[in-house]
């Protein structure tokens, strides 16, 4: 299709003509902002959208694995799986939304280059190179799925995730060293110390910033916590717009520690690696799965250290896997959003 023709279907930059979304629903439902990325992300959009008719996705692009590590690698783009996960999440529950969350997750099977491709993480490069601009091309997508919300990339540019990590050989259990690459950081079997993305000062992108500013909520986690979570604290522009937003915050907690990434990790300690990246930043509501605190007097006490409480909840799904329940997350949230102040008329 050539560029004049995709170019008609975009409006200004941050709007879509022709848009049938619910983003003009302003003083009716709160404005929401989810930032992480992968799966922890989608059980958050896959809840919020249920309670929301403004919800933005901010999204993490240190990706380096699979089909989006080969793209970046190829054609130095933005990864784009955890963007197209997110565009999948907001997806309708009627069958356009389903088959379209379908198609664009499927993968390709062959022996050829194509093996293991997602058409989604395609579509969005095509557009990416077609507009020349990430965040109109991904406002397209959205159009195109019937998204209900936004997904932009927290930055512009494909950023390397660094780990300084004890015992990651495992021959050398108390030996420090320097592990390079998300996918890589999320299966080490040694213990994270600490992140940091490269470049150090990566630019946000300015709609992700504004955002923020302009939310009622936002949402933070849960998701792989040191590959997901933190990495929007290590862009300078993002966590200032955190520190500085008249929202109220939410940190949700993940149904138990990830292999490799936080193996052992309780619960406030999740909130104490946290605050070491990011101690200025403030939350008011820690959510947890009520089963999976086993001290929740800790918890408590690692929640206030950053400004909030302890929200217990049922999220988890019925069948014990560690994975949240979308019906039971947007319960929390909702309860969560009511309960602790509202901002603005959309109630």
């Amino acid at each position: 299709m050539p560029r004049r023709t995709l170019r008609h279907l975009v409006g200004p930059r941050g709007s879509l003509r022709g848009s049938t979304g619910k983003q003009g629903r302003q003083g009716k439902t709160p404005k929401v902002v989810a930032l992480g990325g992968g799966m922890g992300l989608s059980a958050s959009l896959t809840a919020l959208r249920r309670i929301t008719g403004d919800l933005t996705a901010v999204v993490t692009v240190a990706d380096d694995g699979g089909s989006s590590g080969r793209l970046r690698d190829e054609l130095g783009v933005l990864p784009p799986g955890d963007l197209r996960k997110a565009l999948a999440a907001l997806c309708g529950d009627d069958d356009w939304g389903r088959t379209w969350a379908e198609v664009i997750q499927h993968r390709f099977e062959s022996k050829g280059e194509l093996h293991e491709h997602a058409v989604g993480n395609l579509l969005i490069v095509a557009l990416w190179e077609q507009l020349g601009d990430h965040v109109q091309a991904l406002d397209l997508v959205g159009k195109l799925l019937g998204a209900h919300g936004r997904v932009l990339p927290m930055s512009a540019v494909p950023l390397e995730l660094r780990a300084r990590v004890r015992g990651h050989d495992p021959a050398r259990p108390d030996e420090l060293s320097t592990v390079r690459g998300q996918a890589t950081v999320a299966l080490t079997r040694g213990e994270v110390q600490e992140v940091h993305l490269v470049p150090r000062d990566p630019p946000a992108v300015p709609e992700a910033v504004q955002a923020v500013l302009d939310a009622d909520w936002v949402v933070l986690g849960p998701g792989s916590w040191f590959s997901s979570v933190i990495p929007h604290l290590l862009v300078p522009e993002l966590l200032g717009a955190l520190t500085e937003t008249k929202a109220r915050k939410v940190l949700s907690l993940n149904l138990a520690p990830q292999p490799g990434e936080t193996d052992g990790f309780s619960p406030q300690r999740h909130l104490e690696v946290l605050a070491r990246h990011a101690p200025k930043l403030a939350f008011d509501v820690v959510l947890a799965d009520q089963d999976a605190v086993p001290d929740q007097d800790s918890l408590s006490e690692a929640a206030e250290q950053l400004g909030g409480k302890v929200e217990l909840a049922p999220v988890a799904a019925p069948d014990r896997a560690p994975k949240h329940d979308p019906e039971l997350l947007a319960a929390a949230y909702d309860r969560i959003f009511r309960m602790h102040g509202r901002i603005g008329p959309w109630r």
